[in-house]
């Protein structure tokens, strides 16, 4: 399991390598969302330490959320990291994740969130999403053709 730290700001790396900067903290804390919806879907395990919580503004990583909110809705900087210390299978995760919900504004995919089965259900504030409620939403997301992939 990687590092919540590292999954963020390898989001961040490929965001910043794609759009020259565009990613804030409520994107990355959506795309976090989806990543591990997807890993618990997909390999039966989360991507990342730490829970997801339904706060107002959708699904949060509190952890990660209070690392970036010093930059309010500007775009995140790059952080040096080990990029050895995400694996080939996390790393094409990430890089899938934010080909399909890279290219929504960071309110669009908070609308999106909002719409969507673990958010409505957890949607009292502050309060955890279960990677059990995480993972059976995701796994109606996914298609199996001999491979699974994402479903938007």
């Amino acid at each position: 399991m990687a590092n919540s730290a590292d999954v963020a700001r390898y989001l961040i790396k490929i965001s910043n390598d794609e759009d020259e900067g565009s990613i804030s903290n409520l994107k990355l804390q959506k795309l976090m969302y989806y990543a591990q919806g997807l890993s618990l879907a997909l390999f039966e395990r989360p991507l990342f330490d730490g829970n997801i919580e339904a706060w107002t503004h959708g699904p949060v990583h509190v952890e990660t959320y209070h690392r970036y909110k010093v930059y309010r809705s500007q775009p995140l900087p790059n952080e040096e990291f080990d990029l050895q210390a995400i694996n080939d299978q996390e790393k094409e995760l990430l890089d899938e994740v934010f080909d399909v919900f890279g290219q929504f504004s960071a309110w669009k995919l908070r609308d999106m969130t909002h719409e969507e089965q673990p958010w409505l259900e957890c949607e009292e504030t502050a309060s955890v999403i279960p990677h059990d409620t995480l993972k059976a939403y995701f796994k109606t997301r996914i298609v199996d053709n001999g491979q699974k992939e994402a479903h938007c």
